[in-house]
């Protein structure tokens, strides 16, 4: 099978069934695949900045993978990054989404689920889009889309690709809320069909309101619609 434009994912996961079954499915759908066991290789293969994206387990010998996302995240903020997480464990999701994974995968999943998000991240990565180059919320907010950083009053601030893809969106469509559901077809590339539950919407909006929000607890720029989804108010 042709490989998909050469793209080269990295699936790190100590546990040699699963990593082996990853690595088969990737290939078979066309990607080029590299797999590892170990934390610590796992981090010096994904800091050579040669992969398209990173499936990336949390349990894992020498450096797990809640470790390995921040330090990718320190380096490159752009690295698309999936983490694979047990189902009942929502500590989990909810730690890998704040420290900077794009998405994630419960363990047990399925193919099908597997393959839509991991091709969502990839599509939505490579996206070649028009976008402004600044965003201001206010007197004290002061964004800078390209370079994915900006102030608040004297704090600088950084942002994530997926958390300024978010900001950006909601800016676009400042005039009215935006949906879950709308965001994680434009934002993440999910069809509108997809069957699918997951949190790193909220997630998302949450670390969004801590960077841009002033410190009283109560939203100004980035606010909640009830039963509608989010708006983001006050920007030029």
């Amino acid at each position: 099978m042709t490989i998909k434009n050469r793209l080269r994912i990295l699936v790190v996961e100590d546990e040699e069934a699963i990593r082996t079954g990853l690595e088969d499915l990737l290939v078979f759908h066309g990607y080029a695949v590299e797999g590892c066991a170990d934390g610590r290789r796992g981090l010096d293969l994904a800091m050579s900045g040669t992969f398209d994206l990173v499936l990336l387990d949390i349990m894992l010998p020498g450096l797990d993978g809640y470790a390995i996302c921040e330090r990718i995240r320190a380096q490159d903020r752009e690295q698309p990054i999936v983490m694979l997480t047990a189902r009942s464990a929502d500590d989990d999701i909810v730690k890998g989404l704040s420290l900077g994974a794009d998405d994630y995968v419960s363990k047990p999943f399925s193919v099908a689920e597997l393959m839509l998000r991991v091709e969502a991240v990839l599509r939505r990565s490579r996206a070649g889009t028009e976008i402004a180059n600044r965003i201001r919320l206010g007197a004290d907010v002061d964004i800078d889309v390209r370079n994915l950083s900006g102030t608040r009053g004297d704090e600088a601030l950084e942002f994530t690709r997926r958390e300024m893809e978010v900001l950006q969106y909601l800016h676009a469509h400042g005039d009215r809320a935006v949906s879950r559901e709308e965001l994680l077809n434009k934002v993440w590339g999910y069809s509108r069909t997809a069957d699918i539950e997951t949190r790193t919407v909220d997630i998302h909006i949450a670390r969004l309101r801590r960077k841009i929000e002033a410190d009283s607890g109560s939203p100004v720029y980035l606010l909640t619609v009830r039963g509608a989804g989010y708006r983001l108010v006050g920007g030029d």
